[in-house]
């Protein structure tokens, strides 16, 4: 709780400097205004930045494009509603309390998953003065939230991951002799799976702030069942590939991915429920056809985006950008350019020289520390040597984050990158610093667990 207060002061200290929309915080802000009085985005003047911050802000009443799903704009809406748009308090709140909670979420992640409350304080030290994340939980963009609701899915799955042990090692403590021949062989039915619920729906609002968080649906379900695999087959179920297939995975299937579709369907609550949001009359204007008639709104939009007008009308961006570098794995790792948050009149040294007068945070330079990120690239090559060697489950978690939130991102090499998307797995890049942590500090024992904690393993099914 005292590092949430820090990372909370860190955040909320002065957050209304500087007094402007700056970056993406001209789209974003704008259209979670919109979302709370209309229930759905709206069109803006051009240049409508100075009225909007002043307290008067007037858009149209033509429904304007979309871009990302409505969940972290209406997270902003909260903010907004509190404090109004008179200060940058309003549209800025919210993503400041998201980083807090983050802060307090890997610190709880962290002390569950190393059994050692220093290094789950020691992982949300990192995260709470991290400039990176400092940053990002000062600025109205959307990162910050899909980063949370992420974090949260994985605690909600770790605490799954602990539950289901604990019921398969209370069933192998049972007389043998006492169960069927189909019990000894599959395992028990573990029925009912709440915290696999739970991260079901925090998945699906993580979709429901960008579309980039669908990578970690497969990937962290690919990460448990691998989970529920390994724990029948160390509890001593015979046939423990197909009972954890078919007793863990499938009803994960069946389960999960409906409450993440429709924790992100009711996201659009607000754009169902009115009629002038962008495209919401499209489907009477098309009528479909064939099978295409049964189904939903949303269905009926589905491949047709390309098709309609993709004309932004939320004014032009008064910040401005570098070009972006050409692709994650040259830029994200060591870039050497940056995104410019914000741009005085008079070229780039005036414009940084009106950061440091206004004190702004946000700066052109890498608003990160180079020692935890440099740390974190080492980490992350001796976290992956680790599960290799070692089928280390902590280690091939971490590494879960890295492949859902970066690895993805190679996919598309010629897609515009910035380097706050790195934001989406900057928790597994601590969890793996903290590693790293626990293996120097067990460095030099005889004997030790084989997962890296800092204390030694008790439970029997904790390799897995």
């Amino acid at each position: 709780m005292l590092l949430a207060l820090l990372a909370g002061a860190l955040r909320l200290w002065n957050l209304g400097n500087p007094r402007a929309l700056i970056f993406d915080e001209t789209y974003y802000a704008k259209d979670a205004y919109a979302l709370m009085t209309a229930g759905h985005e709206l069109a803006w003047p051009e240049n409508h930045d100075a009225q909007f911050i002043a307290g008067d802000p007037r858009p149209s009443d033509e429904g304007s494009y979309v871009v990302h799903p409505p969940l972290g704009k209406w997270l902003i809406a909260i903010g907004l509603r509190i404090f109004g748009t008179e200060t940058a308090y309003g549209w800025r709140f919210s993503s400041a309390v998201a980083g807090a909670l983050a802060v307090l979420l890997i610190a709880l992640i962290a002390q569950r998953m190393f059994r050692s409350v220093f290094l789950g304080g020691f992982a949300g030290l990192l995260t709470a003065v991290e400039g990176h994340h400092l940053v990002m939980s000062r600025t109205a963009l959307l990162d910050i939230f899909l980063m949370l609701f992420v974090l949260a899915a994985f605690g909600a799955l770790l605490a799954d991951r602990y539950s289901t042990r604990r019921r398969l090692a209370e069933w192998a403590s049972r007389d043998r002799e006492q169960l069927s021949a189909a019990e000894r062989a599959w395992g028990p039915r573990l029925a009912l799976r709440p915290w696999r619920l739970a991260a079901g729906v925090l998945l699906g609002c993580a979709v429901a702030v960008k579309l980039s968080a669908l990578a970690f649906i497969p990937v962290f379900g690919i990460m448990v069942v691998l989970w529920d695999v390994e724990a029948r087959r160390t509890v001593g179920v015979r046939r423990w590939l197909a009972s954890g297939l078919v007793r863990d995975g499938l009803p994960a299937v069946a389960t999960v991915l409906p409450l993440a579709l429709l924790t992100y369907v009711l996201s659009w609550s607000g754009w169902l429920a009115t009629s002038g949001g962008w495209g919401r009359n499209w489907h009477e204007e098309n009528p479909a056809e064939g099978w295409r008639r049964w189904c939903p709104v949303l269905c009926v939009h589905c491949g047709t985006t390309t098709r309609l007008p993709q004309t932004s009308t939320q004014g032009s961006r008064q910040d401005t950008t570098t070009p972006p570098l050409p692709g994650p794995g040259s830029s994200w790792a060591a870039p050497s350019r940056c995104t410019i948050r914000g741009r005085a009149e008079g070229g780039l040294r005036a414009h940084r020289r009106d950061l440091r007068r206004r004190s702004l945070l946000l700066r052109c330079r890498r608003p990160r520390q180079p020692l935890i990120w440099w740390t974190g690239a080492v980490a992350a090559a001796v976290v992956l040597l680790l599960w290799l060697g070692r089928r280390d489950w902590r280690s091939g978690a971490v590494l879960s984050g890295f492949a859902a939130g970066y690895a993805v991102w190679l996919l598309f090499p010629d897609r515009t990158m910035f380097f706050f998307y790195t934001i989406s797995f900057h928790p597994f890049l601590i969890l793996a610093v903290t590693i790293l942590a626990a293996l120097v500090l067990r460095w030099g024992t005889r004997r030790g667990p084989p997962c890296g904690s800092a204390t030694r393993c008790s439970c029997p099914a904790s390799r897995c």
